[in-house]
């Protein structure tokens, strides 16, 4: 609607939600019972976040449920999972149940994307700019609080080697896997990075591929996933114990409900610790990483044990020498679990087979993409497709691919541009009535997702509610509050081995560490 002269009209909101994933539709649902005026927005076209761009072949999560999902009872009484780690298809199915049992559409407007938000101290209200995804009509938003949920995956990296214009085959990065699954039998295929997803491709894309390559920079200290497909009724345990699991989901380092054991590696024998580790595999999940000994993460000879018995186990399935020393080195490359663990399906036998190969990219870095494949330092390669599974900008990409000025006019970027500040890793000093969720200096990185959703969610909506009730219209964080913050997360920090491994997952992994600060914070 338009008013004099042409001008879009506002609409007024108490809030407005950015992102549809597990942040913003749990904040959406809790808002909307306590009376806020509030509609959530996604430039896509359906809610799940990640979830809905994640549709390459063998995307999945990798917490088990029921951690991954919501904790209300009128959700997970009515919702049967079909494996223990649900696929991508598996997970928008469940946002969709989510949408219809809470009735979120209504107050949803997807294909809208968010371009712009000035803070106005005149009268204490966000001034947001956002655009049709089809027609690029452009719509205007009076809010008085900007929650924003876009994530720690908001915008793809793609290294810029030269030629990639040039390239004559498919070239994709993996969040932009086509909706239409292109024939990928009796392929060349090569998969570029070796995080989770680079893992989770290689085991569905290297059975299919006449020729198969993954190019890997650091070696991934993956687990065994062992997945459970459920048959019927059955579930991963009953539903009576759903509540428990869920309380105590909110207590652990995790996000889990199980956390570090109460001794140390050295406080067993040789033969007990063993049996200790042997126990933790057999679990096939997060548990040799997060439900170990409490000094894993803190003291290097009990991280060295740890990465001893992994790499033991993992070189036993791996044929090559050359292959055992570039997956599992027999010389620790970095300290176990300070870099995001991934989970795997018998993805290192994968490369027993004659078709499968590594490229070593320490060796023999990527020179140039070609009109036929990729050249290293010592060869060409030729490929049909190629996956660049290269990540993201994990630190702050979501929040400044948009235009957010906060008091003064100040720009977001420029006030980064020195070095990311927040305050619990959820609000920005010279920013009122701003919040994220998935954030930088925030306990999610390495937290399950609807458990940090949950926290973080009730955070905002609490605070929201206190606002109301007492009759203040403007909230924003202290810069003195920001350098605290920061400080005491990487006093923390310091005390464990995170700060020595070099990666953008470990810089995230840090702030892990605050979960603590975030649970004692009312």
């Amino acid at each position: 609607m338009s008013g004099p002269l042409g001008a879009v009209e506002e609409k007024e909101l108490d809030a407005l939600i950015v992102g549809g994933g597990f942040g913003g539709v749990c904040q959406l649902h809790k808002l909307r019972k306590e009376g806020f005026n509030v509609k959530l927005v996604d430039n896509v076209s359906d809610y799940g976040g990640v979830w809905y761009w994640n549709r390459y072949p063998g995307a999945r999560v990798d917490s088990t449920v029921p951690h991954y999902e919501f904790s209300d009872p009128e959700l997970w009484n009515h919702w049967l999972w079909k494996q223990r780690f649900p696929g991508s298809q598996e997970l928008r199915d469940y946002f969709s149940f989510v949408a219809d049992k809470w009735d979120l559409r209504k107050d949803t407007q997807f294909s809208t994307l968010v371009t712009a938000a000035q803070w106005s101290d005149v009268d204490c209200r966000w001034h947001v700019t956002t655009e049709d995804s089809n027609t690029r009509e452009t719509q205007k938003w009076k809010v008085s609080y900007l929650l924003m949920n876009t994530g720690f995956a908001g915008k793809r990296h793609i290294p810029d080697w030269p030629g990639i214009d040039k390239f004559k085959g498919f070239w994709v990065h993996p969040s932009f896997w086509p909706h239409e699954e292109p024939s990928l039998k009796g392929k060349k295929i090569a998969v570029i990075g070796t995080g989770s997803t680079g893992v989770q491709l290689t085991q569905d894309l290297a059975p299919l591929a006449s020729e198969f390559v993954l190019f890997q920079r650091t070696p991934n200290l993956a687990l065994p996933m062992k997945q459970v497909d459920y048959q019927g009724d059955e579930q991963p345990i009953p539903k009576q114990k759903y509540d428990a699991l869920f309380k105590s989901r909110n207590e652990n380092f995790g996000g889990f409900n199980f956390d570090f054991l109460p001794r140390g590696t050295f406080d067993d024998d040789e033969e007990k610790r063993r049996e200790t580790y042997e126990e933790l595999w057999a679990e096939g999940d997060f548990h040799f990483w997060l439900a170990t000994y409490y000094d894993m993460l803190f003291s290097p000879d009990a991280n060295k044990a740890a990465y001893d018995f992994w790499k033991e186990k993992v070189r036993a399935r791996i044929s090559d020498p050359v292959l055992k020393e570039a997956f599992a080195p027999e010389t620790q490359p970095h300290a176990f679990g300070c870099k995001r663990i991934s989970l795997e399906n018998r993805f290192y036998e994968l490369f027993n087979a004659p078709n499968v190969n590594l490229c070593d990219l320490k060796k023999t870095p990527i020179v140039e993409v070609t009109e036929k494949g990729i050249k290293t330092t010592n060869k060409e390669y030729e490929f049909d497709l190629v996956v660049c599974a290269t990540g993201f900008d994990a630190i702050t990409g979501g929040l400044l691919q948009i235009d957010i000025r906060g008091e003064g006019g100040q720009r977001l970027q420029d006030k980064w541009k020195e070095g990311v500040k927040t305050y619990l890793g959820m609000a920005v000093s010279g920013f009122p009535n701003m919040f994220f969720t998935y954030g930088p200096q925030a306990p999610t990185a390495l937290c399950n997702g609807p458990t940090c959703a949950e926290l973080q969610g009730d955070w905002i909506v609490n605070c929201m509610k206190y606002m109301r009730d007492n009759n203040f219209v403007k909230i924003t964080a202290d810069s003195e509050a920001e350098k605290k913050w920061a400080a005491s997360i990487w006093t923390l920090a310091n005390a464990s081995l995170l700060p020595n491994t070099k990666s953008v997952s470990t810089y995230l992994s840090i702030y892990h560490i605050a979960r603590a600060c975030l649970c004692s914070v009312d």
